[in-house]
């Protein structure tokens, strides 16, 4: 990893790999996002126990893809106009072939 260039934002952590520190605002509207799909899967859960009808189980579960989905643009936002932005202007151009790659990912 010497020599490699690194944003502020994502910085390297030998134990978990890259890291980013993000702002409270930023901290708790992903967490408040990711506990509302916890609640939402855990509803989906009750509704199996109860033996809810196939089709509202999954319209419940479209409605839990969707906003992981409304996760996952937000979040690919912030990296954006954080890191990518960031690496661009050090003149990292690597990032841009990352983003590429995620993007690939993400249309699967």
């Amino acid at each position: 990893m010497a020599g490699e260039k690194k944003c502020p934002c994502c910085q390297e952590k030998a134990e978990h790999g890259r890291t980013k520190e993000r702002s409270d605002k930023e901290y708790r509207d992903l967490m408040n996002r990711l506990k509302r799909i916890e609640g939402q899967v855990r509803g989906i859960q009750n509704m199996l126990e109860k033996d809810a009808y196939c089709t509202d189980v999954m319209v419940q579960v479209a409605a839990v893809n969707a906003a992981l989905n409304s996760f996952n643009k937000v979040l690919l936002a912030n990296h954006v106009r954080t890191c990518v932005a960031e690496n661009i202007r050090k003149g990292n151009d690597e990032v841009i072939d990352e983003l590429v790659n995620l993007l690939q990912k993400l249309m699967r």
